[in-house]
C-alpha cells in the first residue's frame, strides 16, 4: 500500500500518469495499475476519467492529505530520535579513575545534546560493573576490559589504554623496579579488581616476591601512602592522579611492562539513542 500511495503523491505532483512514470521510473500501465489497486482498496475512485490530466476528485484531495501523513510518518521511522527528544533516564556505571576525567568531559557534552534526560551514576569496580550491564541493572558502563571476553550478549568499545608504572617515594634511592619491589613494602592493588589481577599476573610472571603489607582498591589511596613513604605500588598511570605529587617517583616497568584497556560495555540489542549517544560523547575525548 505504501508503494501507491507514494504513486498517488507523485501523479498529484506531475499532473498525469504518462509524466508520473517518466519521473518515478514506472511505465505509465503500472502508473495505472497502482491507482486501481489504491483504488479497489480504498473502495472509491480517487480521480476524475476525464481528458489526458489526472484530476483529483473530492475522495481523492482527502485521500491525498491523509496519504501525505503516512507517508511522511514511514519516511521517519528509519531516521535517528532526535537527541533533546529523549527524555527518559540513562544509568551509568564507572570506575573510579574515570569519573573525574573521561566521564565528565563526556557528560559536558552528553547534557548538550540530550538536555532532558536523566543520568543516574553508580560507582563500582570492574567485575561488578560487567555484571550489572549483563543483568540490565545498568545501561551503560566505562570499567576495564576483562582478561576474558564479555558475554556475547554485551558489547565492547576501547576507549583509552594506560601503562602501568611503579610510584616510590621520591628519597628511595635507584631505579630498579625488581630491586625496589622486593626491598620495599608493597602497597597492593585489590586482587578482586581487574587491574589487581593483572598486577598480580606481572609479578608471578617476573618471578617476584613482594613484601605485602596493605591491599587496597583506589588508586588516589594508593598515591597518597606512597606519598607517605609507606612503601612502592604498581599503579596505571591514570589521568585522575596526574600531576603526581614532588614526594613520589615514577619508574617504568621495562622491559616488558603491562597496561590497562579501559571502555565501554552495553548491551548489543534495545540499545537506547542516549546509550549511542553517550558512547559517541566518551569517544571524542
Amino acid at each position: 500500500m505504501i508503494a501507491e500511495l507514494r504513486t498517488l503523491l507523485a501523479v498529484a505532483r506531475y499532473g498525469t500518469f504518462a509524466a508520473t512514470g517518466a519521473r518515478i521510473g514506472l511505465t505509465q500501465a503500472a502508473v495505472s495499475g497502482h491507482i486501481r489497486r489504491l483504488e479497489a482498496a480504498l473502495g472509491y475512485p480517487l480521480f476524475e476519467r476525464t481528458g489526458r490530466s489526472a484530476v483529483l476528485n473530492a475522495a481523492g484531495l482527502r485521500t491525498l492529505a491523509r496519504a501525505e501523513e503516512i507517508v511522511a510518518r514511514v519516511d521517519k521511522l528509519g531516521a535517528p530520535t532526535r537527541d533533546e527528544d529523549w527524555n527518559g533516564s540513562l544509568k551509568i556505571g564507572a570506575i573510579a579513575s574515570v569519573q573525574p576525567t573521561a566521564l565528565a568531559r563526556a557528560l559536558v557534552r552528553f547534557r548538550a545534546r540530550f538536555p532532558q534526560c536523566r543520568v543516574h551514576l553508580s560507582p563500582g569496580v570492574s567485575l561488578s560493573l560487567m555484571d550489572q550491564v549483563d543483568a540490565g541493572e545498568l545501561d551503560l558502563a566505562i570499567l576495564i576490559r576483562p582478561s576474558f571476553d564479555p558475554p556475547a550478549s554485551l558489547q565492547w568499545q576501547a576507549l583509552i589504554r594506560e601503562d602501568y608504572v611503579l610510584l616510590a617515594p621520591s628519597d628511595v634511592a635507584g631505579d630498579d623496579w625488581r630491586r625496589l619491589l622486593i626491598e620495599q613494602p608493597f602497597i597492593r592493588y585489590d586482587r578482586s579488581s581487574f587491574g589487581g589481577r593483572q598486577v598480580q599476573r606481572f609479578l608471578l610472571e617476573a618471578s617476584i616476591h613482594v613484601r605485602d603489607w596493605i591491599e587496597v582498591d583506589d588508586i588516589h589511596a594508593m598515591v597518597s601512602l606512597v606519598a607517605e613513604r609507606l612503601g612502592v605500588a604498581i599503579v596505571p598511570l591514570t589521568e585522575a592522579i596526574l600531576p603526581l605529587p614532588a614526594s613520589i617517583r615514577r619508574i617504568p616497568l621495562g622491559p616488558s611492562p603491562i597496561h590497562r584497556e579501559i571502555g565501554i560495555l552495553h548491551r548489543r540489542l534495545l540499545v537506547s539513542s542516549a546509550v549511542t549517544g553517550l558512547a559517541e560523547c566518551l569517544r571524542e575525548g
